[in-house]
Order: structure tokens, then C-alpha cells, then sequence
């Protein structure tokens, strides 16, 4: 099946659930492109019954059909441009839910393959081309095609030997739309890829402007963002130098053919085989014709820019969401974890975790530590299942991660990354987020109150009402640090992830975070990632990581009086 009809068609679904309105819409495109034809058709009564053979009924009769038809076209244009807009936007809004919620469950390997500003281009700026498509695509394909044929038939009807001469260009037409719908359907890709790669420069830019600035880096984020802005330039003249060119072709195919007809119908005219109002109708008919023919052969452009974008938008709701294979639920757990021939490697990487056995008891608190690189935050993720796990088994409570439902396996786990990630809201809102925001005020202040962080809050002129700005950019390091410990510990799950916790902590914040730990890890099943070795000496054991395998493992004392590779990183 042609692959342009078969992105038509899936668009087409997306219009099914407003298909009373759409059809009301096209029913509006329909009757207004009915009267077209009635304007030269008045002509003709109106100069033969009326000025020539002097009709006085005739002639008080026009005006009124006159008035009626204007009054018609205005009832008609109103449901048909208001229809399908009021359609379109529906669809786009479906579709940019549709996206989003794509986006929420794509596994992370897909994120790491796609740059934001990428994602972010599909979203907003591919979704407003389907848009414009919808709208002006389709009121031109329905009413001036249908405008197109209506006086078609009114001039077949007048002389129909004339009008067959349009035929004769019809298949010439055909030609160069085909060939150029295929050159702008691939330069309109070039304009989507180069709009996303435009989006990533801007969103990396914007996120990392302090960077920027320490390092001088203005000139070469200029020197990437003008690139990409002249590629998308190009492709843009590109289009328009293609679609003009069709347009002028089918124009002049157009105007030759119009010029034959005038010619001879001025003959069969002077010849007494056409009446002055035949020919008059005849020649005010095919200079109506001229408009509609001009949209429709600039509306290719514009379906090659709707179909680009929708392919785009496709792709991404095509990706397979984030897999889950779980068949079972576990109401509460004990928090005991066993690895078991663990091996993972990302995409088209080595190893990145090796044949890896470990036992942890309900309870424990286990210190992963080594250099970067060693495997350290990918225990973490495979523990959470955010990426797939093939090669060996992780079991917790003595059940296979893979046969528990990922949103009930995630229930028992609390994480604490070393990137931490608050939302433009309030304190409380990023505290309580997501299946948390039932919990009560008093709970919540309770957890910053564990975390150390009820003393900041509370001194903030709003307290917990305060909204933190994007990424909680009004916030220290140490206090968003805090505020991310503070939303694990209301979660209250029997195992804990702290993933570089303390990392951004000063002296006396490190402290007191320690103190909420040793009290929160009491019952639980704690995971401590860290660089920062002096964070981690209360640990009930430690293990050392190195490119992907376990090579030490014991108290803290134990591993310094080894003499290893433990010893050498708490000295170093």
C-alpha cells in the first residue's frame, strides 16, 4: 500500500471519535463549493432572458438569488473553517497526549538514544505541521476540488467539446505533482531532523548556560545553533523552490489550455453557435477556475510537510514501550536481595557488569563502591529494572524481579540518584510527588524533618508552598539534595537506593543526612553508591566494584586492614 495513504489513514483515525463534527465540516466545505458554480450560471439568464431579450421577471429575480447565494457561502464557510479547525485542534491535542504519554513509558534506552531537544521537536513543533495540514490541507483538497468539478460540469454543460480540451492537461498535471511530492517529502524530513537537532542545541544551551559561560563556550554553541539554522534554511527554500516550480508548471499547463478554449469559443461566438450569455458564463467559469487549480497546486507542499511531521510523530508512538513482563505482585517484602551470574552491557558497549553473586540480607545496609566506569549506578538500575535484564537474575524476597509487575516493584523501592531531579513546583508538591500526594502536611514536614531540611524550608518566606523554579534552581545543591532524601523517606519502602547521595552535600549537610540515614536504614534494605568513602564507614559491609566486577568485600575495617584496592581509594 502507498506509504502516503497509509499515513492518511492512520491520521484518519485520529479524526474517528469527532467524526459527527468532521463530516458536519466537510458538509459546509461541500455546500460552499456548490455555489461556486451558481455565479457563472446566473450570468447566462441574465444576459440572455434579461438584457437581451429584455425578461423583466428574470431581471428582478437575479439580484435576489444573488443575495441568497452570498448569504449561503457565509453560513457555509462559517461551519467548514470553524468545523475543521475545532477538528484539527482536537486531533493535535489527542496526539500531543498520545506522545506525551509515549514519553512516560519509553524505557531508558530509548532516552539515552534521543536527545531532549529532539523529543521536545516532536512534541510541539511536528504536531503544529499535522495541524496546519489538517486545516488548510483538507479545506482545500475538499472544497476546491469539488469547486474544481462543479465548474467543470457547468462547462461541459454549456459546450462540452470546449471543455474536453482541460482533459488533455489533466495527465501532464498528474506527472509533476508525483515527481514533486516525492523530492518535497524528503527535504520536509530534512526539516524535521534538522528542527529536532535545533531544539537539542537550544534546550543543551539554555540547561547548561553557566557552563557555557565559565568556558567561553558562546562562540561555538553560536557557531552549532547557525548551522543548523542555515540547514533548516536550506531545506526551506529547497521546498519552496520545488513547489513553486510545480506550481508554475501546472499554471502555465493550465492557462494554455484556457487560452485554446477562449479562442475557439470567441470563433463558435462570432459564428452565432454560442449566445453572448454562454459565452460569457463559459469565460466567467473558467476564470474561476484559476484560484482553486492555484491552491490546489500549492497544497502538496503543505500535505508533504503534514505527512513528514506525522511520519516523525509515528516513529516515536511506534517505539515499543518500556517491557513488562511481570505476572505477579507482592503486597510487602522483607527487602532481601540476591544476585545471581548477573551480566549486562549497554547497547553496542563491553561488559559492564560481570558474572556478579551477591546475598543481602533484609535489613543490611550494603556500601558499593570503585571508580567511575566500574558498574556501580548500573546495579542500581537493574535493581529498579530500568533497563532489561537477560543475563542472570536479581530475586528479591526469593521472587524473580522479571515475574513482578514493574510498577509493583518499584513500590518497594525509594531512589535517591546522584542527578536530582525536582520539578518547577512547590516544596510539598516535590516531596509528595506522584503516588505520595495524598500524604498529609504533617507527614511531609515529618520527612524534611528527617532529611534536615525543615530548618531552610521553614526560614523560605512561602515555606512549603515555596515554588523551587525549574530543576529547583532557587535552591542550593545540599538543599535539593535534602529535599530528594526528605521524598525517599515519605515514601517509606523497604528498600533504598542512595545513588551518590551525599555528593553535593557540604561538611555539615553530610553530617546531618548521615544521621537521617542511620536512623532510616534501621528495618530496611539500604544500597549506598558512593565516591566519598567517608559517608559509607557504618555500612554493614562494602563491596568494591571494579570494571564490572566484585573484587573485595567487608566491613570497613576489615578491607583497610586488607591493604586492597579499598584501602588504597580511602587513602587516595
Amino acid at each position: 500500500m502507498n506509504h502516503s495513504l497509509v499515513l492518511y489513514r492512520r491520521l484518519l483515525g485520529y479524526v474517528r471519535p469527532y467524526r459527527q463534527q468532521f463530516l458536519f465540516a466537510i458538509f459546509g466545505m461541500i455546500a460552499l463549493a456548490a455555489t461556486e458554480p451558481m455565479l457563472p450560471a446566473l450570468l447566462k439568464p441574465l444576459l440572455d432572458e434579461g438584457f437581451v431579450a429584455q425578461n423583466r421577471d428574470t431581471m428582478r429575480m437575479i439580484p435576489l438569488w444573488l443575495i441568497g447565494i452570498a448569504i449561503l457561502r457565509g453560513v457555509a464557510t462559517f461551519i467548514g473553517q470553524v468545523g475543521i479547525t475545532w477538528v484539527a485542534a482536537q486531533v493535535v491535542k489527542d496526539l500531543r497526549q498520545a506522545l506525551f504519554a509515549k514519553l512516560l513509558q519509553l524505557p531508558s534506552a530509548t532516552y539515552d538514544n534521543y536527545a531532549t531537544g529532539t523529543l521536545l521537536s516532536k512534541v510541539t513543533y511536528d504536531v503544529s505541521r499535522v495541524m496546519q495540514a489538517a486545516t488548510e490541507s483538507l479545506t482545500i483538497l475538499v472544497k476546491d476540488s469539488l469547486t474544481v468539478l462543479g465548474l467543470l460540469g457547468f462547462m461541459f454543460y454549456i459546450n462540452w467539446r470546449l471543455s474536453l480540451i482541460i482533459f488533455i492537461i489533466m495527465p501532464l498535471i498528474a506527472i509533476v505533482v508525483r515527481w514533486v511530492s516525492k523530492r518535497l517529502r524528503r527535504d520536509n524530513q530534512g526539516i524535521q531532523t534538522a528542527m529536532g537537532d535545533l531544539s537539542r542545541i537550544l534546550e543543551e544551551s539554555i540547561s547548561g548556560h553557566k557552563l557555557v559561560k565559565v568556558f567561553a563556550g558562546q562562540d561555538y554553541e553560536a557557531g552549532r545553533f547557525n548551522q543548523t539554522a542555515q540547514s533548516v534554511c536550506d531545506y526551506e527554500v529547497k521546498v519552496k523552490i520545488f513547489a513553486n516550480s510545480s506550481i508554475f508548471i501546472v499554471q502555465l499547463l493550465t492557462a494554455s489550455a484556457l487560452a485554446v478554449i477562449i479562442y475557439i469559443a470567441a470563433f463558435d461566438a462570432g459564428n452565432q453557435l454560442l449566445s453572448v450569455g454562454e459565452f460569457v458564463a463559459l469565460l466567467t467559469a473558467m476564470g474561476l477556475l484559476f484560484s482553486p487549480v492555484k491552491r490546489l497546486t500549492k497544497v502538496n507542499e503543505q500535505l508533504q510537510q503534514g505527512l513528514a511531521a506525522a511520519q516523525s510523530i509515528f516513529e516515536l508512538l511506534d517505539t515499543q514501550p518500556e517491557e513488562d513482563r511481570g505476572t505477579t505482585a507482592l503486597e510487602r517484602i522483607e527487602g532481601q536481595i540476591r544476585l545471581q551470574q548477573l551480566n549486562f552491557h549497554y547497547e553496542k558497549n563491553e561488559r559492564v557488569l560481570r558474572d556478579l553473586n551477591l546475598d543481602i540480607q533484609a535489613g543490611e545496609s550494603i556500601a558499593i563502591v570503585g571508580r567511575s566506569g566500574s558498574g556501580k549506578t548500573t546495579l542500581a538500575n537493574l535493581l529498579a529494572r530500568f533497563y532489561p535484564l537477560a543475563d542472570g537474575q536479581i530475586f528479591i524476597d526469593d521472587k524473580d524481579i522479571n515475574h513482578l509487575y514493574l510498577s509493583n516493584l518499584r513500590q518497594h523501592i525509594a531512589l535517591v540518584s546522584q542527578e536530582v531531579v525536582l520539578f518547577n513546583d512547590s516544596i510539598a508538591a516535590n516531596i509528595a510527588y506522584g503516588s505520595m500526594a495524598s500524604h498529609s502536611m504533617d507527614e511531609i514536614k515529618a520527612a524534611a524533618k528527617a532529611a534536615f531540611a525543615l530548618e531552610f524550608i521553614e526560614a523560605l518566606p512561602e515555606g512549603f508552598d515555596t515554588v523551587i523554579g525549574e530543576r529547583g534552581v532557587k535552591l542550593s545543591g545540599g538543599q535539593r539534595q535534602r529535599l530528594a532524601i526528605a521524598r525517599a523517606l515519605l515514601k517509606d519502602a523497604p528498600i533504598l537506593i542512595f545513588d551518590e547521595a551525599t555528593s553535593a552535600l557540604d561538611t555539615q549537610s553530610e553530617q546531618q543526612v548521615q544521621k537521617a540515614l542511620e536512623t532510616l536504614k534501621q528495618n530496611r534494605t539500604t544500597l549506598i553508591i558512593a565516591h566519598r568513602l567517608s559517608t559509607i564507614e557504618k555500612a554493614d559491609r562494602i563491596l568494591v566494584m571494579q570494571q564490572g566486577e566484585m573484587i573485595e568485600m567487608g566491613t570497613h575495617q576489615q578491607l583497610l586492614a586488607q591493604n586492597g584496592v579499598y584501602a588504597e581509594l580511602y587513602r587516595g
